[in-house]
């Protein structure tokens, strides 16, 4: 590289440019902390729901479910789902 071509790697932008600029980036990080939120309440929608499905899936010869209190549980499960989604 020559010695008269160096520019030191800057490009000179006028204030609606820059403004432009400053605005996307701070967008996108809005966007970001939404997507990473969303992730975080569909992993723990996941992980409350898989458990749920493994334990109905246990023992498949028998043909009935023996479950105490089912709808005092099932209400508190539905309480914790709908946290995890209103949060």
């Amino acid at each position: 590289m020559s010695d008269d071509m160096f520019d030191f790697g800057f490009t000179a932008v006028d204030e609606t440019e820059l403004k432009a600029v400053q605005k996307t980036q701070a967008l996108a990080q809005d966007a970001e902390k939404t997507a990473l939120g969303n992730q975080e309440k569909l992993d723990k929608l996941y992980n409350a729901i898989t458990p749920l499905l493994n334990n109905l899936k246990q023992n498949p010869e028998k043909e009935y479910i023996l479950w105490p209190n089912r709808i005092e549980k099932v209400d508190q499960f539905e309480d914790y789902l709908r946290k995890i989604y209103n949060s």
